[in-house]
């Protein structure tokens, strides 16, 4: 049996992240249901954005738990798909605009 560092059943333990630090894990779930409550943005627009925004941070636990949020929340698999794609091409698209820097730079060397 090989191990790793991503285990999904770490997934239901989230709400324990309080047991060293009570007090500011009290304060982050007070965050975070204020957040995800409907407000300007449904609370199922914000699924599909923290769907998305969970691919641009690469956390598996979030993924996982987006992903069944979003489609519980009536989300198709396309659309799902394509809010992945976003994400995407904004973390593409942040790597390459500093490319501008390197070019830049290497203007200035070349002068």
């Amino acid at each position: 049996m090989s191990e790793h560092y991503y285990d999904e059943k770490d997934l239901a333990k989230f709400g324990n992240i309080g047991e060293f630090q009570k007090e500011l894990g009290d304060r982050f779930f007070a965050y975070y249901g204020e957040v995800f409550k409907d407000s300007e943005l449904s609370a199922r627009e914000k699924s599909l954005i923290a769907l998305a925004v969970a691919h641009a941070v690469q956390c598996p636990y979030c993924i996982d738990a987006y992903s069944t949020d979003a489609y519980e929340k009536g989300w198709s698999e396309a659309q799902m798909m394509e809010a992945v794609h976003v994400a995407a091409a904004i973390r593409g698209g942040a790597s390459l605009v500093h490319g501008v820097q390197m070019m830049n730079k290497v203007k200035k060397i070349a002068m």
